[in-house]
């Protein structure tokens, strides 16, 4: 039997179809409208629509979210009619989206308490936010409620704990995840393992991540590339890199410019610069960031004039330059010692808006205390409104690195008043500006903050503690330095090398020379100077010249005014003036003012009269102005007792100009420095130190002292020249430190000229008398004063 459906049913039916079909259209449009991002027009079409179903409010609201407008998703979601798990999902990732933790956690805790169960991809959207952010508490709380839900096997879910956990530096948990997936690992994942081993520093592993994803059959992408790049990046393993870069345009993604950029940054660092520039050559489009990595690379392998042809041809394109361009160039600048394009180049920082960027000042400031103009430098960091660590750094590494260490000194306190905690490159030059001026007791806080801030470790910081106490005498402090140092390079050597010949202990120089060849370590040109030095202050003329001769012939190192001046003082010091003279002619340069130094101090010693007299001469050729020429050769004329040539030298000196560096010694005592002149009596504490002076001459006389008038330089009678030689400035500070320093305390003495030889046999006498430990530093080596003999052994 048929049943007929009656007319007006069929209308009906007919109407309720073309509805459908009609709403069907309008949502797939709206779809295609919101995946394509237009937004208002889909908003128009929606409002337009006659009739909406569940679909088409979850599309408008998923189009909002993810146009990172939840605010209008939102005023949507809670006018709609009703509401389902891909509703709230929707807008969940939204405000994941836009980075909004409270509220996002908030619905996503709220979602459940309504009844609906969160999907993976919900899941995925709050793990990429905790990812983001390095939310590591909340993304442990999603694990559980992932484990507690059985979505600890989806893909998609562990793939995004996998992330989050790398990025919260959780790389254990995230192996520990990547592993627990025997089968689907899709290339997602392996991105996410590859990515965590590269940035937590796990190179080696990144790039074995990288191997194990090619064998199991998974296609590397555009996400995957930079990730692997980057640990043959550190590793510096061009050859790996190049084999990827080979993946790379296998895969049909060498067009991709962040890959691209990732392939410059690699060959660049790795010191392949033509690859890195047929890189660049390939790209469709002008990449400021592989420009910038191109420039960085010139840099660092000191291709300067390449660095600014490179910057040129960049404005020349027109490309928008950004703060990481000017730093960059700017380095360039500062190694070449441009001054006028430094100017020029500081001109357009401030005509395009980036003088205010704190990364290019400091870049300024860097370049300004390179080129020694340290008046720019400090003018910019004065107007510097955002002063970071690395403001400081480069304005107190310049005045170090320029000689001015106690602004360096007074620039880093006020750092630690301003609440900059410094890292280890100011700790390594703010010592050595401390080694320079001698400054024990501020050298041993910094010390102190170094180790808290964990800075010790580190190799230019345990250098720099090295030559600090190496240069204050305190070698038992710089043999723990050197003792405790995991890692030691040429430089660590080399500087308790020096250290030892300056205290006196020659020998122990060429011993430890001996264990640094042992242990594998090359000399440089600076360990040889201290060698050569070594012998010279220990009487060892065979092995000087034996090291002179072994640095061509062994190490291909060419001997440089340096190494001639000591072998001049090794050789003067023995008295062997011909082949003194023999070595000077031999030499493939003009001799600078440090030999002839040397030659005229060797002449002084042995009195060799005529020998001065052409060195001083030679001297006053190379600076006129400089006092030492004629003051050294007065010197040698009143050892031998010609006074009126010394007389005549003076006179000359005075008629020329030449003003002579008064002889001055300081201590510290206390935290305050004293400084003694010859003769002075502005200290506050004169009278005791002269009655001091008083009792200390008669003290060791009548042990054996006897004043050494040679090494008076007036002709006056002989009292007065024991009352002159009495009051020599190391004597005077001496004879402070006894009183005010008490027993068993060294007594630490600085002399900015060579002590005169009364005075170092005095100190022996006053060492033994007292039972005092006296170090005394002059402008050559440091003589350590104990029981009556001294460290040089005579030999200064």
């Amino acid at each position: 039997m048929y049943k007929f459906v009656s007319q007006r049913a069929y209308t009906s039916l007919r109407t309720n179809t073309t509805r459908n079909a009609l709403l069907i259209d309008a949502n797939q449009h709206l779809s295609h409208l919101s995946k394509l991002g237009r937004i208002d027009e889909a908003r128009k079409l929606f409002d337009e629509m006659p009739e909406r179903d569940e679909f088409t409010w979850n599309t408008i609201i998923a189009a909002y979210a993810n146009a990172g407008k939840p605010a209008e998703a939102r005023q949507l979601f809670d006018k709609t009619p009703k509401r389902t798990a891909i509703t709230w999902s929707s807008l969940v990732s939204g405000y994941c989206k836009i980075g909004c933790e409270i509220e996002s956690f908030r619905l996503f805790y709220e979602m459940q308490h309504e009844g609906y169960r969160p999907s993976q991809f919900t899941l995925g959207s709050v793990l990429r936010l905790c990812s983001i952010k390095v939310l590591l508490s909340r993304a442990e709380q999603i694990h559980g409620f992932a484990v507690k839900t059985h979505f600890d096997t989806d893909v998609f879910v562990v793939t995004g704990l996998i992330d989050v956990y790398a990025k919260c530096s959780h790389i254990i948990e995230a192996e520990y995840l990547f592993d627990k997936i025997s089968d689907g690992k899709n290339h997602v994942t392996w991105t996410a393992m590859i990515n965590g081993y590269s940035l937590n520093g796990d190179f080696v592993r990144a790039i074995q991540c990288f191997k194990g994803m090619r064998e199991n059959g998974s296609e590397a992408n555009q996400y995957t590339f930079p990730g692997v790049l980057s640990a043959c990046t550190a590793l510096s393993n061009l050859g790996f890199g190049a084999q990827v870069h080979g993946c790379i345009v296998n895969g049909g993604f060498s067009a991709n410019v962040f890959v691209q950029s990732s392939l410059v940054d690699m060959y660049t660092k790795c010191g392949d610069l033509s690859s890195a520039w047929r890189v660049i050559e390939s790209m469709e489009v002008n990449d400021v960031i592989s420009w910038n990595a191109m420039i960085v690379g010139c840099v660092r392998q000191g291709f300067s004039d390449k660095a600014l042809s490179l910057f040129r041809e960049m404005h020349s394109k027109d490309m928008k330059l950004d703060e990481f361009t000017y730093p960059s160039v700017l380095n360039a600048l500062a190694s070449k010692n441009d001054a006028k394009n430094g100017y020029s180049l500081h001109s357009l920082v401030i005509k395009s808006g980036f003088g205010s960027y704190t990364l290019v000042s400091n870049a300024l400031i860097d370049m300004y205390a390179k080129q020694n103009n340290l008046d720019s430098a400090y003018k910019l960091f004065v107007f510097l409104v955002e002063k970071d660590l690395i403001s400081w750094t480069s304005l107190i590494t310049g005045y170090a690195h320029n000689g001015s260490h106690e602004e360096a000194l007074k620039l880093f306190c006020e750092m630690r008043v301003n609440g900059t905690h410094p890292d280890h490159v100011v700790a390594s030059s703010v010592l050595s500006s401390c080694a320079e001026l001698t400054c024990l007791d501020l050298g041993q806080q910094i010390h102190g903050i170094a180790i808290k801030s964990g800075h010790d470790s580190s190799l230019s910081v345990d250098n720099s503690l090295l030559s600090l106490y190496a240069h204050c005498g305190y070698l038992e402090y710089a043999d723990k330095v050197f003792n405790f140092m995991k890692v030691r390079n040429v430089i660590s050597w080399t500087a308790l090398i020096i250290g030892y010949a300056q205290n006196g202990k020659g020998v122990n120089s060429l011993q430890l020379y001996n264990q640094m060849i042992a242990s594998g370590v090359q000399p440089d040109y600076v360990t040889f100077i201290g060698l050569l030095f070594a012998c010279s202050h220990a009487g060892l003329t065979e092995q000087g010249q034996s090291f002179f001769e072994s640095m061509s012939a062994n190490y291909g190192i060419t001997p440089g005014p340096d190494h001639y001046a000591c072998m001049i003082d090794l050789l003067g010091r023995s008295g062997k003036f011909q082949e003194a003279e023999d070595l000077l002619g031999e030499m493939p340069v003009v001799p600078d003012a440090t030999v002839w130094k040397s030659l005229l101090a060797a002449c002084r010693l042995h009195g060799n009269v005529e020998l001065a007299k052409r060195a001083s001469t030679a001297l006053i050729e190379l600076d006129p102005q400089d006092s030492v020429s004629y003051v050294m050769l007065s010197n040698t004329y009143s050892a031998v007792g010609k006074w009126k040539e010394a007389a005549h030298v003076r006179r000359k000196m005075k008629s020329k100009g030449v003003r002579k560096e008064p002889g001055c010694s300081w201590m510290e005592v206390n935290g305050r420095v004293h400084v003694f002149m010859s003769e002075d009596r502005g200290h506050p504490s004169t009278n005791e130190i002269f009655l001091k002076i008083e009792e200390i001459i008669t003290r060791i006389k009548e042990v054996g002292y006897v004043p050494d008038v040679s090494f008076a330089l007036h002709d006056i009678n002989e009292e007065g020249k024991v009352d002159g030689l009495s009051y020599h400035s190391e004597k005077l500070a001496v004879a402070f430190g006894l009183i005010c320093l008490p027993l068993g305390r060294p007594i630490r003495v600085y002399k900015n000229i060579r002590v005169c030889g009364d005075c170092h046999t005095a100190m022996k006498f006053v060492s033994a008398f007292y039972e005092r430990h006296i170090v005394l530093r002059d402008s050559n080596c440091f003589h350590h004063f104990r029981d009556g003999v001294c460290s040089c052994l005579d030999y200064w």
